[in-house]
């Protein structure tokens, strides 16, 4: 059969069209940018996902100052002397080794001695302490006793930049012993590893007692999650373990020789660990083999091991962690399987890979094979393409597309080995849709390919929806009633002032990341970052239950977390901030606004107006939360509400009702009862013009409570009006002429 000119053409344009896109891909994965590497890390944690299994018989377990711990014993830190006590009961329980996933950087304040010196050096009071031997005077000499007397690893942090933290040349930490095997070509090992410039180290008495010890330092990938550590790191031109390692090391003590690490040309290959073989890759970082998600090894509460009690044999024969995944502690980690893993169980996972040889690994064949799979399947789509029929094209593809899947799903599951799929997939999608475009281009010229929908940059939660019903993708929206907040760091132009503009990305990026991990966990949609300021809403694009108390509970977990990032805040900036947060419920117009070109998933209406002057009007009224009158009639008896005033805000002529709220505590809070009682007999006298009764209670509450601007606010109106009373018609409402 004669072909035409014109079809051979067509081929051939196909063909050099699909070389080139195949050599694309190919420099892509050479360079390998960055938005790619994300997206293949992410194809990782899928296949993970799928091929983990949970560990038999666990060589590790991990003792737990968890929330219950810390409510049983008090809060954290505690004495070292519990600490001490703690350790020693694991060890009796039958532990090989103890890791102390948590650093003692500095002495135990609530040491006798340390109390007895305070109190000369604030007070000038001389205390003593009536029948307590000497040995308990220091709890850090105490632990030191203890640390000498087991197997156990003590914990610091390296900081890889030169600044006023860490600690001076001094500092004494025990090395990695290893004998360092170099094949030709090799460089000096610490050239290829992570150098520290300083160290935080534990307690100098601590270290005295020749206990081993190890980094905490994990580092992370560029989207947060942990998939690999640095067992080794380099400070001073020696080599220094992790936790885990230097854990292991010291259950292993006298029963394997001196670690081995294999040193290549292009890096780091591997520790040899007795007759263990630990892979890994060129800066010295192993691949964790996770298990499943937090809380998969044993878990033993540190309560319970004090009091003697729980299940304590699950500490017998193990290598043991002791740490915490108490929330307030901040030792969660981000791994493939669990958005909130318990840092310490990471150390738990490594030591268990060692021990069980169970690791995940990418030897390095590996890059030539996924370098070999995009040229050989970019040129078998680019034949199929170019000289079949359509019809057999999209079953070839697809067949290579599983094969590519299968392939690394199977190596991964089998032989734990990572062969990435990501870029013979992204050929051969890449393939398929440029080819294709090109073929019907030229049999059908006419004929224009574009997809409009993904021009639009739109949330996850309406992509959903416009994939699932299309003729949504208008400019229409639709009018529902929607719960809507706005939060806003407060001064926040004054608080920039005081920093660098690296400082206050930073804050900011540590500020949001928690409040709006609050609003999606109770299922939010947010909606804008508005420099400081966030703006969030419920019940769109979906329907949600009860969505006036998910948004003001949401608000309650802003303010819990505002504690904790306060406290790290000023250890980091010096500062401290404060938010205010409005909510109100009611009628919105929502969904897609702006031009025909680009729009916005949003809302608007009057209520949005008026949830932002609710915001705004937390600092007149001295609290953190106010909510409007409809809200909290939706709302009647899930929580305390205080109401604060009859308002008219800016840009509106109704009155409107605002509260603030507290949640109801578990026995109710007597004080905060009596006060709430004094304060609304106050406000129904100020409401029926018994200013002079209203001044009394106010004047009581506020010398009572100096610190709540409530009152002081009611008590200047009362004077006011004794003085110059209003109008007989007069309705109570408080007129806001500013945003």
């Amino acid at each position: 059969m004669k072909i035409s000119k014109r079809f051979k053409q067509t081929q051939w344009t196909i063909f050099g069209a699909g070389f080139c896109i195949t050599c694309l891909f190919a420099g892509l994965y050479v360079f390998k940018p960055a938005y790619l590497h994300l997206l293949e890390l992410k194809l990782y944690d899928t296949f993970l996902q799928q091929v983990h299994t949970p560990p038999e018989n666990p060589a590790v377990a991990v003792v737990d100052i968890d929330e219950y711990s810390i409510k049983k014993f008090g809060q954290w830190p505690w004495p070292r002397y519990r600490v001490g006590l703690l350790l020693e009961k694991i060890l009796a329980a039958g532990a090989l080794a103890v890791g102390n996933d948590i650093l003692y950087g500095e002495p135990d304040g609530s040491s006798p001695r340390i109390i007895q010196s305070l109190l000369k050096r604030d007070l000038n009071v001389n205390m003593g302490f009536t029948g307590l031997p000497e040995q308990l005077m220091d709890n850090d000499r105490l632990l030191a006793d203890i640390l000498a007397q087991g197997p156990f690893a003590l914990a610091y942090t390296f900081y890889f930049q030169q600044g006023d933290i860490g600690a001076g040349p001094e500092v004494r930490l025990p090395p990695f012993k290893a004998v360092v095997v170099k094949e030709p070509g090799a460089g000096d090992i610490a050239q290829y590893l992570q150098q520290a410039e300083q160290v935080i180290p534990p307690l100098p008495e601590l270290m005295a007692s020749k206990v081993n010890a190890g980094y905490m330092n994990t580092g992370f990938d560029p989207d947060g999650v942990l998939r690999s550590v640095p067992l080794l790191i380099a400070w001073k031109g020696k080599l220094y373990p992790h936790i885990s390692l230097a854990t292991l090391m010291t259950a292993l003590k006298g029963k394997v020789a001196n670690p081995m690490v294999k040193v290549s040309s292009g890096g780091i290959s591997s520790i040899r660990i007795g007759s263990t073989v630990v892979p890994l890759d060129a800066r010295g970082r192993m691949m964790v083999n996770y298990k499943g998600p937090g809380y998969t090894f044993p878990f033993v509460p540190a309560a319970h091991v004090l009091e003697g009690r729980g299940e304590l044999e699950k500490l017998n024969g193990k290598v043991v962690f002791l740490g915490s995944s108490a929330a307030g502690l901040m030792d969660i980690r981000v791994s493939p399987l669990d958005a909130i893993f318990p840092g310490v169980e990471v150390n738990a996972t490594i030591v268990d890979n060692i021990l069980k040889e169970d690791f995940i690994h990418r030897p390095d064949w590996v890059p030539g094979l996924e370098f070999v799979a995009i040229l050989l399947w970019g040129m078998i789509t680019t034949v199929f393409i170019g000289w079949t029929s359509a019809w057999l094209t999209l079953p070839v593809t697809l067949g290579l597309a599983a094969g590519a899947f299968a392939g690394g799903l199977t190596a991964l599951k089998e032989y734990h080995i990572w062969i990435s799929p990501f870029f013979p997939l992204l050929v051969l999608c890449g393939n398929f849709a440029f080819l294709t475009l090109f073929k019907f281009w030229f049999s059908e010229r006419k004929k224009k390919f574009y997809r409009s929908a993904f021009s639009r940059y739109v949330s996850k939660a309406v992509v959903d929806q416009i994939s699932d019903s299309p003729e949504t993708m208008n400019l229409e929206g639709e009018e529902k009633e929607m719960t809507i907040m706005f939060t806003d760091i407060r001064s926040f132009t004054t608080i920039s002032e005081s920093l660098s503009p690296t400082q206050v990305t930073n804050l900011l990026h540590d500020y949001l990341t928690p409040m709006t991990r609050s609003v999606i966990k109770n299922r939010g949609t947010l909606d804008k970052f508005i420099g400081d300021a966030v703006m969030c809403f419920w019940n769109a694009p979906l329907d949600i239950e009860g969505h006036p108390k998910l948004a003001v509970q949401t608000g309650f977990e802003m303010l819990d977390a505002l504690k904790g990032l306060n406290r790290i805040f000023i250890d980091k900036y010096g500062i401290e901030i404060d938010i205010g947060i409005g909510v109100h419920t009611g009628k919105c117009r929502v969904g897609n606004m702006g031009s025909t070109d680009l729009f916005d998933y949003t809302l608007i209406g009057d209520n949005v107006n008026l949830t932002s002057r609710l915001e705004g009007l937390t600092k007149f009224y001295g609290v953190r939360l106010i909510v409007s009158g409809t809200l909290k009639t939706m709302l009647e008896g899930e929580y305390l509400f205080q109401e604060l005033d009859q308002v008219r805000v800016k840009g509106k002529t109704e009155p409107v009702g605002i509260f603030t709220v507290f949640p109801k505590q578990s026995g109710e809070d007597q004080e905060l009862a009596e006060e709430l009682a004094a304060y609304e007999r106050g406000l129904a006298c100020y409401k029926e013009m018994a200013f002079e009764q209203g001044l009394g209670i106010f004047n009581d509450l506020a010398e009572r409570y100096p610190d709540t601007r409530i009152h002081r606010i009611y008590r200047e109106r009362c004077t006011i009006f004794m003085d110059d009373p209003p109008d007989p018609g007069w309705d109570g409402v408080f007129v806001h002429n500013t945003k």
